[in-house]
C-alpha cells in the first residue's frame, strides 16, 4: 500500500528547489521553483495553478504567473495575509533559498478561451497572478487584450513595470484607489456594454469578485470567467420541508456501497472507505478531488465547474447527492 501510494505521488507531485525569492510589492513575494537536476518541468497553460506543500498538513494553491512557454521554472507570488490560516505567513517567514518544496503537477480551472477575439483582464491586488501568465500567452499569440489592474497604490501592485514593458499587443491600465474602492475603477461602467467576441477574466479579493460578478451578470453565457482565491461567503440555504438526511454512494468499479449523511464530508468519507481520491483545498476551489459521476442528482457547491462540466463531474469536498443513490466512476 505504501509503495503504491509513493508511486502514485511520483506521477502527480514534484520536489522542486526554491531558487529565488523576490519582493514584488508591499506584502507580496514571488518564488521561483526549479528542478533540482535542472530538468524541464511539466508544461502548463495560462491560468494554471499548483498545490504547494508548505508544511505537514498545510497545502495551498497558488497561480503560476510566469510565461507558459518557460519549461525550466515555475513562478508563483504570495500575498502575506495576517488574518489567513497561516499558509502565506509560512511562505514568507519560513522558506529560504535553496529549500525544497513538494508541489503538484499544474492544473488549470481558469483557461483562456480560444474563441475570443479580444480578452479583457480585470485584476484586484494579488489577483494579478493568473492574469499575468495570460498576458504572456496572449502576447506570444499576438492577440488583442486589455488589462485593468486595481490596487491601493503603485507600491502594492506587483509586476507593474514588467507588465508595462511586456505589453505590445494589449493595453495596461492601472487603477489606484488609495484604499477606497469608490476612488478606483468603475467596474460597472467598464462592463456596462457587452462587447462582441470578447471574453472577460477577473480575479481578486472577495469584495472585488462580487463587484465584477454583479457588473458582468448581463454578459452572454460563457464569456465571463473568474477564479476565487477564497470560497465566497454563502448564506445558509433554507431547509426544505422534507429534508434529505442521507444518501447512498456506489463505487462503480468495485460495486462498494456507502451510506453518507449530509453532515459528513463526502470526500473524506470516500477516502476512509479506501477510494483513490486526493483532496487539497476542501473548499471547492482547486479541483483536486474532481471526479466523474455516472448517475444521480448532485447538489453542486463548488466554485470552479461550469454547467457543462457539472453534467458529468462534481467536487465531493463540498458537494453532496440530493438523495437516492449517486454512482461514481471510482
Amino acid at each position: 500500500m505504501n509503495s503504491s501510494k509513493t508511486e502514485q505521488e511520483a506521477l502527480t507531485h514534484l520536489e522542486l528547489v526554491l531558487r529565488q525569492v523576490r519582493r514584488e510589492a508591499i506584502g507580496i513575494n514571488s518564488y521561483e521553483l526549479v528542478d533540482p537536476d535542472q530538468k524541464d518541468l511539466p508544461p502548463f497553460t495560462a491560468g494554471a495553478h499548483i498545490d504547494v506543500h508548505i508544511a505537514p498538513g498545510v497545502i495551498r494553491q497558488y497561480s503560476l504567473c510566469n510565461d507558459p512557454s518557460e519549461r525550466h521554472r515555475y513562478v508563483i507570488a504570495v500575498l502575506r495575509d495576517e488574518s489567513g490560516r497561516g499558509g502565506s505567513r509560512g511562505m514568507h517567514d519560513d522558506l529560504r533559498v535553496p529549500d525544497k518544496l513538494k508541489v503538484s503537477i499544474p492544473r488549470n480551472n481558469f483557461p483562456l478561451s480560444e474563441q475570443a477575439r479580444k480578452t479583457m483582464l480585470i485584476a484586484g491586488g494579488i489577483g494579478i497572478t493568473p492574469l499575468k501568465s495570460m498576458i504572456h500567452a496572449l502576447e506570444s499569440q499576438e492577440k488583442n487584450y486589455e488589462l485593468h489592474y486595481c490596487s491601493k497604490s503603485a507600491q502594492y501592485a506587483a509586476f507593474q513595470q514588467e507588465l508595462e514593458q511586456l505589453a505590445t499587443t494589449g493595453k495596461i491600465h492601472c487603477h489606484f484607489d488609495g484604499g477606497n474602492p469608490k476612488n478606483g475603477l468603475d467596474i460597472t461602467a467598464l462592463l456596462r456594454e457587452p462587447q462582441a467576441n470578447t471574453h472577460v477574466y477577473y480575479c481578486g479579493p472577495g469584495g472585488f469578485m462580487e463587484a465584477c460578478k454583479q457588473a458582468s451578470a448581463h454578459w452572454p453565457a460563457g464569456t465571463i470567467h473568474c477564479e476565487h482565491f477564497k470560497a465566497p461567503s454563502k448564506s445558509a440555504p433554507a431547509k426544505p420541508e422534507h429534508a434529505v438526511h442521507g444518501y447512498t454512494v456506489e463505487l462503480a468499479k468495485s460495486g462498494q456501497r456507502i451510506t453518507v449523511s449530509r453532515d459528513q464530508n463526502l470526500a473524506e468519507t470516500l477516502q476512509q472507505a479506501g477510494a483513490a481520491l486526493e483532496t487539497s483545498c476542501q473548499a471547492g476551489l482547486c479541483g483536486t478531488c474532481k471526479c466523474r459521476y455516472l448517475s444521480g442528482d448532485v447538489d453542486h457547491q463548488d466554485f470552479i465547474l461550469d454547467d457543462d462540466e457539472r453534467r458529468d463531474f462534481f467536487t465531493p469536498c463540498v458537494s453532496h447527492a440530493k438523495g437516492g443513490t449517486l454512482v461514481l466512476d471510482l
